[in-house]
């Protein structure tokens, strides 16, 4: 089954992306763009987003990359490796932007970095992952 490559497609695809409010802005093979509002639901301790939340909106914003990328016969990808450095500690009610650019694409894996940065442009995260062609 092959993956839907448009925005709503893809969001209808993951439903957990759906349920954290995730919000595709732009999908391409060149640059995907996410964005989400913190809710009190997506914080730890003092109102700040959850490390679990930022990761999930890298993840999601980097498959949704990979997506882009897949060969015809493809059945799917999987992230096979991530690393995140938390950065800022955004709080309830602010707007995120996820941007996801391919570092690598080949046969068999496709590598993206994502930032995700506040509206004012303010750094958060940056998450490096694989993904693999299934």
């Amino acid at each position: 089954m092959r993956l839907p490559t448009d925005p709503a497609g893809l969001t209808a695809a993951n439903p957990f992306a759906g349920h954290l409010g995730f919000e595709i802005v732009r999908a391409g093979p060149t640059e995907v763009v996410v964005e989400a509002v913190i809710k009190p639901e997506h914080c730890t301790a003092g109102e700040t987003a959850h490390g679990g939340f930022l990761m999930a909106l890298a993840d999601f914003t980097g498959a949704a990359g990979a997506v882009m990328v897949l060969p015809k016969d493809a059945g799917g990808t999987t992230t096979i490796e991530s690393k995140t450095n938390m950065i800022g500690a955004p709080k309830v009610g602010a707007r995120l932007r996820a941007t996801s650019t391919p570092v690598h694409v080949g046969r068999r894996t496709s590598v993206w970095s994502t930032r995700i940065e506040t509206e004012s442009g303010k750094l958060i995260s940056l998450t490096s992952q694989t993904q693999l062609v299934l």
